[in-house]
């Protein structure tokens, strides 16, 4: 799929998506409940939040689509297929968050399975889950790249995992100890990274009654899991600040006017970090309930530490492209190993729009300049490469082609439709 956008300001008013983090905890903890629950969203389709649903449907749930969300029929824990000679299949696609999360579930339950894995996910890293999982009762092997094999039942126990590496393994960790029938703990060293992911988690299992018992340790955290799993009957899914950073992000850059509903100040996503960013490069921000305007001002460098937010670093990049001064990311590491080596695909895709950017071993150093150009790019497989390049479209003086555009269906499928909608000429080949 090609995209050709035209240059110009992006301004208008729009709803934030559901958040895909969130989201996927509501879905797991509604598919093991007692009863059905009705999980309140925008309607999405992205590709990650299906894969969760087709592997929970693997294990029996029914989640039916309606106009105001998702009814979560649970899975009848007596009647779980167990696998046998032929394991039970969980089509994970690219997403990270559906294996990390569905694979120490899926090991609870004590049913062989295999979990495909597409794009890059065979190559990212699920040590030292996968140490956790082995030492607990569970076999992995891999007879090829893309598919992970396990058999055995999760035992419970004592669990440690280190916090600095990755809040996805803790979160499905502490996921799987609530459907194991004698109480467990998990041991966790500080330092803790996207610590607010790990509490989404432990918010999503309170409001589905699932008592964690949180203390804090010279060496970090233990987490004490008990308590069956109790539907509300209804949830809430909160408003997306990764996806909705691309649009406050718009409203920072020229002419940009942005006003986004439905994102929670309080909420425990690590990427509300972006309202504070924003505001050191020098937008005007206005707060009001639920509802955050953007809009342009003058653009001025800092210093961003991507180690709790490394989804927000493409797009900030964008901005830092057309701000005054030496915009230095450092802690970014991580990148490297997401959909594409991030930190290339960025650094490649706003040089050939025309930004002064250099890529380092763990960062970028980007100079600010008046105007971009644009230009063709390539999407390199990752959402965040393309919306990131739209962004970077308003500071351009020519149109900017994507090549590979449907790589937002990960994540976010309505955007290229969202951007016409906020005032962007838009034209697909």
């Amino acid at each position: 799929m090609k995209i050709t956008i035209q240059p110009g300001k992006i301004a208008g008013e729009i709803a934030a998506i559901p958040s895909k983090s969130h989201l996927h905890r509501l879905l797991i903890y509604a598919a093991f409940a007692d009863r059905d629950t009705l999980i309140c969203c925008r309607e999405t389709e992205a590709e990650d939040i299906n894969a969760t649903i087709n592997c929970l449907t693997a294990l029996g749930a029914k989640i039916t689509r309606k106009e105001s969300g998702f009814v979560v029929t649970p899975v009848d824990r007596k009647n779980i297929p167990q696998g046998g000679d032929k394991p039970v299949f969980f089509p994970c696609g690219e997403s990270g968050s559906t294996l990390r999360f569905m694979l120490p579930v899926v090991c609870a339950l004590g049913v062989r399975s295999a979990f495909e894995m597409k794009g890059r996910l065979p190559e990212r890293p699920l040590a030292p889950l996968d140490e956790q999982l082995e030492k607990h009762g569970i076999r992995l092997w891999r007879d090829t790249p893309e598919i992970l094999q396990c058999e055995g039942k999760l035992q419970p126990g004592d669990y440690y995992l280190p916090g600095n590496i990755s809040s996805q393994y803790i979160s499905g960790i502490l996921m799987a100890m609530a459907l194991l029938e004698t109480p467990g703990r998990l041991t966790v060293s500080a330092p803790i990274e996207s610590a607010g992911y790990i509490e989404m988690t432990l918010n999503t299992a309170e409001i589905f009654g699932q008592k964690v018992a949180v203390k804090k340790t010279s060496q970090g955290f233990e987490y004490d899991v008990g308590g069956t799993l109790k539907s509300p009957g209804q949830a809430e899914t909160e408003g997306d600040w990764s996806n909705s950073a691309f649009w406050l992000c718009a409203g920072a850059m020229p002419g940009g006017n942005v006003k986004l509903n439905g994102l929670l100040n309080n909420s425990s996503q690590g990427d509300r970090e972006v309202f504070e960013i924003l505001s050191r490069m020098g937008a005007t921000i206005r707060y009001e309930g639920t509802t955050i305007t953007v809009t342009e001002n003058e653009r001025r460098c800092t210093e961003i530490d991507a180690r709790a937010i490394p989804d927000l670093i493409p797009v900030l990049a964008a901005v830092a492209t057309v701000s005054s001064g030496t915009t230095v990311v450092s802690n970014a590491a991580r990148l490297r190993i997401k959909e594409s080596d991030r930190l290339m695909a960025v650094t490649k895709t706003l040089s050939i729009m025309g930004a002064n950017i250099k890529e380092t071993a763990e960062g970028l150093i980007i100079k600010g300049v008046e105007k971009l150009r644009g230009g063709t790019i390539d999407a390199h497989g990752d959402h965040r490469i393309p919306m990131m390049a739209a962004i970077a479209s308003t500071a351009c003086t020519e149109p900017v082609t994507v090549i590979g555009a449907q790589a937002v269906n990960k994540s976010y499928p309505e955007f290229w439709n969202d951007l016409r909608l906020m005032g962007k000429t838009v034209t697909e080949e």
